[in-house]
Formats: structure tokens, sequence, C-alpha cells
């Protein structure tokens, strides 16, 4: 799959997801790959000479903003590095393919790291990517927890879009079984559920929650997750595989770096970064782009949220998803801290950042 320098590893863990099977586990390399993803490996040739190539997937979400821009304008290639993104069937397949080793980093949802870690796969978070932006949606005549009760709501499985309304829930004394859960499997599939009718509540994303509250009359916001968690929490980051933290961190800084320059581009012209990315990787009309973005900015040095995470993992072992909390060295912030140092006028000029 991955033609540079030996980072890519076939020892598959148990398979965690935006739409996590919790029951489900994967067996021997070469077995586990989900049918129509062997194909996507290898197709693409050598990389340019004197270049790096990270594979990487991502998600849907305005929190994938950042790295979109990073690879759209290749704004590694300064430093020897191409993303590469393996574009995967379903976004089950997302993490799946990062705890299974087939490729390099991920902008991930920051509970999908949580359930690889506590599974032993050898992976850290090093950046942050996107922040805010989780929304749960209830239609007309749901303005409450006790709202929820019997009542159907969308989401994805063991994802932020589970624990956020898991958090909304408890915090009101409302046990999370007396809703009933429903899980999907793409972004624009479990617009169109709510949308449509089909359930009576939704935790999404941005660009799609605008999409929800916009296409179905009445429908209002629960949770923004300030509420929750204060300004600023997270939704996705950016996670590498520890092997390739240690046998090549340059390649891992270029790509944060990247990711930093990004988020200044974006935050200099978001226009023209929405502009870029609508249709190729937002499925939804520019106008509703431009609406959501605000929602869920770019925030790539998110080390203020150390202690969220680490809370959010307490929610999953609630939950059952995970056995333990996470462990402070799952964070590794050292790459980024020496982006920081290097680049101290990129890091400055940043609107969003921890210090």
């Amino acid at each position: 799959m991955c033609d540079r320098c030996g980072n890519t590893h076939k020892n598959l863990m148990e398979a965690s997801r935006r739409g996590f099977l919790k029951s489900g586990a994967m067996a021997a390399a070469g077995l586990a790959l989900p049918a129509g993803l062997a194909g996507l490996f290898g197709a693409k040739g050598a990389a340019a000479a004197g270049m790096t190539t990270l594979k990487a997937t991502h998600g849907a979400g305005l929190c994938n903003l950042g790295i979109f821009i990073a690879k759209e304008r290749e704004l590694a290639a300064e430093d020897g590095v191409e993303i590469d993104f393996v574009v995967t069937p379903t976004t089950t397949d997302v993490v799946t393919l990062f705890g299974a080793g087939m490729v390099d980093i991920s902008v991930i949802p920051y509970s999908n790291f949580i359930t690889l870690v506590d599974q032993g796969a050898p992976v850290k978070m090093v950046a942050g990517a996107g922040a805010e932006g989780c929304i749960l949606i209830g239609r007309d005549g749901i303005s409450s927890p006790e709202d929820l009760k019997g009542k159907t709501i969308g989401t994805f499985q063991a994802d932020t879009l589970e624990v956020l309304p898991y958090d909304y829930l408890a915090k009101a004394g409302v046990p999370f079984n007396e809703a009933t859960i429903r899980y999907f499997n793409t972004s624009p599939e479990m617009a169109a559920a709510f949308i449509n009718g089909g359930i009576d509540a939704v935790c999404h994303i941005e660009p799609y929650a605008t999409q929800c509250l916009e296409g179905r009359e009445g429908a209002t916001v629960l949770s923004d997750g300030i509420d929750l968690y204060g300004p600023g929490y997270a939704d996705c980051v950016l996670a590498a595989r520890t092997p390739l933290i240690e046998e090549n961190p340059e390649a891992v800084k270029a790509v944060i770096k990247a990711m930093m320059t990004a988020q200044k581009q974006i935050e200099a012209d978001t226009a023209t970064a929405l502009e870029e990315t609508v249709g190729t990787y937002y499925k939804t009309s520019l106008d509703a782009l431009k609406l959501a973005q605000s929602k869920q900015p770019v925030m790539i040095d998110q080390r203020q949220n150390s202690a969220f995470f680490k809370e959010r993992s307490l929610s999953m072992q609630k939950m059952g998803y995970v056995k333990n909390l996470l462990p402070d060295e799952a964070l590794d912030w050292s790459l980024m801290e020496e982006v920081i140092a290097e680049n101290p006028d990129l890091y400055n000029s940043l609107a969003l950042k921890s210090a």
C-alpha cells in the first residue's frame, strides 16, 4: 500500500470506526480488509523522487478542512512530504485501516482514537484538527433531555457524536438506554434520515448539522457541545502510527506544519478554502458550507484539551466501549511543540490556539 520506507504495518487490530462495531474483531493481515478495499493499495506507483509519501485516512466533517487544504495545496511538499489519501468506501473503514497499520496518519474522531489506544494499537495523538461542531438536534416538539425518552437518536457508534448525547442525557440524569439509538455508516445518509423524518433526533457534525437544521421544519439545537464542554472542545484530531513517529518524526512534523499553514490560510480566506473543497469532500451546497464553517473551525494546537480527552474516555468507559481511561502517554504534543518553536511567526499568526 505504501511506497515509502517501511512505516506500513500489517498487524490488524480490532476495528473501531466512525461507525465502530463494538463486537467486531479483525482477522489476520490480508484477510481483514473489508470488501472493496484491497484494490485501493499500491495503485499510485512510486512516490516522486525525494518525497516521502504518507498514506492517510480522513472523515467527512469540517474538522477535516485543515488536512484537505494541506493536501490540495501541497503544503507539506516544501518539507519533502506528500499526503496521499486512501479513499475508503464507507466511514467504517477510515479508522479500521489506521488501526490496522495500513495507513500512516489519520484525522479521526477523538473517540475512535481512544478505542484504538484501549485495544493496544501503536498510535499517538500528535495534534488537533477541528474544534467544536458536534451538534445534537431534535425534531419539532423535542426541546429537553426528558423529551428524548423513547425517541430515536441517529449517530455513529462509539463516536464523538454518540458521546455527546450520552453526556447530554447523563447530565440531566436520563439513562442513555431510555432513548433508542440508531447507528449509521455515512454522514449524508444520517442527515437524510433526519431530514426525511426517519429519526426523531440526530447528533451530527458540520456541515451536515446545519443541513439538518435547514432541511427539517421545526428542528432545534439541543446541545452544541459548548454547553457541556466549554468553548474550543475537540472533535477530530491528528493521530500518527508510533513506528512512523519513531522512524521519521520529520515527516510527521511536516504534516503538522502543513496543517498549521492550512489553518492560517483558511482563517485569512475561508471562502476560497470552502470553494476548493465543496463537492469533492463535502456533499452539500456552498452556501450551507459557508453557514456551517464558523461552528466547526480548524484548530491544530489543542493542548488545552488534554484533560477533556481523558474525561471523555471516562464517558466511553461508562458506555462500555473501553476498559481503561486514556493514558497520558497517548497524547504526544512534542512534535507539534517543535514545529511551534521552529515556526514562531506561523504559530503567532493563528487565531485559534491553546497558548
